[in-house]
Parts: structure tokens; sequence; C-alpha cells
């Protein structure tokens, strides 16, 4: 039989994801082996299994996260991910700092029609 080619979350992405999520009553971290968040049958934030999480935001925002942060694109399975930015390690670690564009993540996918 061959190897496992499972890949797990880094724990220290993966507890700092939660521990903001944790600060939002209204949201529910969903996903067992790839952490999202949704409203209105909308995705606004992702953990990939490597760690790097992308949040959706706005296109003014994305521009003003991109030139903060000098991020890149948000890429899952060879794709780029339409609307969303790739948050720094750094940031996702730094919760306090992370909270109001998690914030602005999840107001733009309630302005967005319900699916």
């Amino acid at each position: 039989m061959g190897k496992s080619t499972r890949v797990e979350i880094p724990d220290q992405q993966l507890a700092a994801f939660d521990h903001l999520v944790e600060r939002f009553a209204d949201i529910e971290r969903k996903g067992k082996t790839s952490p999202y968040t949704s409203v209105n049958g909308h995705m606004f934030s992702l953990l990939g299994k490597d760690g790097v999480l992308g949040i959706r935001l706005s296109k003014a925002d994305q521009a003003r996260f991109r030139a903060q942060y000098e991020s890149g694109d948000f890429i899952q399975h060879g794709a780029v991910m339409r609307d969303y930015v790739k948050v720094p390690n750094d940031l996702l670690l730094d919760i306090t700092a992370m909270v109001p564009w998690f914030e602005k993540s999840h107001q733009h996918a309630q302005s967005l029609k319900p699916k």
C-alpha cells in the first residue's frame, strides 16, 4: 500500500484561524479538512491545507490590503480565487490586527445577493 498523501494544516495556523472565528458570535467555522466560513451561501474565508488563509474582500478593500501587506493572489488547487487576497502568515497570527480585515470580509459577503 502506498503512503498517504493527506496534508495536515499546520497547528499554529489552524489554531489562529479558529481563534479568529471565535471572536465573532455570528460566524461559524465550517469544514473539517478545509476550514472555511460563509454567509448567505458565499464563502468569505478559507484556510488552505498549506496553512495559508484567503479572505474575500470588496475591490476597494482588496487594493488597500494588497498595498498595506504586499499580498498576492490566493491560489487553491492551481487556480486564483477571484476576489480573495492571500493573508500573510504574520498577520494571520496577529489576531488583533486580523479582526478588522475579517470583519470587512464578512460584511462584504453579507452584501452579496444570497445564493
